[in-house]
């Protein structure tokens, strides 16, 4: 008898054990911007300082954030655009409203080779460049070549972003070569003399490539409130969030630690950027 009651204890024990796990585990979906460096250092810093939580992160592209938060596999969506109306509808039409944080501010850098002499784009020359209506480095004081257009997938939200910031929300030329990510474009303007891309902040800096000033305005924390390319990059949640979630999304917030943690990684936090 003392038998029974004793295995039927160790399996309650065993399942509030995995009742807690389970409870203790955040799953965080979304933007590659957001998702390849900054979060994960969030998440190093948040675990070190004493928080027993399991924190799983995948970075497709800010697209992913919205249907995994809708599909109810995911518990924060990130963004590094506002979500779109016609996404939102979907929310309303599930009985699903979203809350919206705001993680960072970013800074969408316009990347050239280390070789290239070109050091500085107006806005009007970098809508050409990625719209397909200059196609040769001579037409924006360059040498002679064609140039060669790095940008993000479709699904990607800096896609979006820069289509809007630089490009007057036109489309982009049939000849841009679409990357997964940003180092992925960072690598690729690297290699190549005559390529040009768009990376957040975090990865404006590399051996081989630099950013170029962008209607002669660098692209600097500092500077934030006057470069062209400014934006705000998000957190989204179903309702307002709760137990883990709502613990660490304050803390990546609004905490001074993770302050520390964004503009080390290359980003502007929050209170700065105001």
């Amino acid at each position: 008898m003392k038998m029974i009651q004793s295995t039927a204890a160790a399996i309650a024990a065993l399942a509030m054990t995995a009742s807690v796990q389970a409870d203790s585990k955040i799953v965080i979906k979304g933007s590659d911007t957001l998702g390849a460096k900054l979060v994960p250092q969030l998440k190093e810093a948040y675990v070190q300082a004493g928080n027993k939580v399991d924190i799983e992160i995948q970075a497709q592209g800010s697209s992913h954030a919205f249907s995994n938060l809708l599909a109810g596999s995911a518990d924060i969506g990130m963004s590094s655009r506002k979500v779109k109306d016609s996404e939102t509808d979907k929310f309303n039409a599930a009985g699903k409203k979203l809350v919206e944080h705001v993680a960072a501010w970013d800074m969408i850098a316009v990347i050239v080779n280390d070789k290239n002499p070109v050091r500085k784009l107006t806005l009007k020359q970098i809508e050409g460049i990625f719209t397909g209506d200059i196609t040769d480095w001579s037409q924006v004081g360059g040498k002679s070549g064609k140039i060669s257009v790095y940008t993000r997938n479709t699904s990607s939200g800096t896609y979006k972003s820069f289509q809007k910031l630089g490009m007057s929300k036109r489309d982009y030329a049939t000849h841009c070569q679409k990357m997964e990510g940003n180092q992925q474009i960072a690598t690729e303007v690297s290699k190549n003399p005559l390529g040009i891309g768009y990376v957040g902040l975090a990865y404006s800096k590399g051996e081989s490539y630099r950013a170029v000033k962008v209607d002669n305005v660098a692209a600097s924390p500092s500077k934030v409130a006057k470069y062209p390319l400014a934006r705000k990059l998000f957190y989204y949640t179903i309702g307002e969030p709760a137990g883990e979630s709502a613990k660490f999304l304050d803390w990546a917030t609004s905490s001074d630690k993770a302050a520390e943690v964004v503009g080390t990684v290359g980003f502007i936090p929050t209170s700065a950027a105001k």
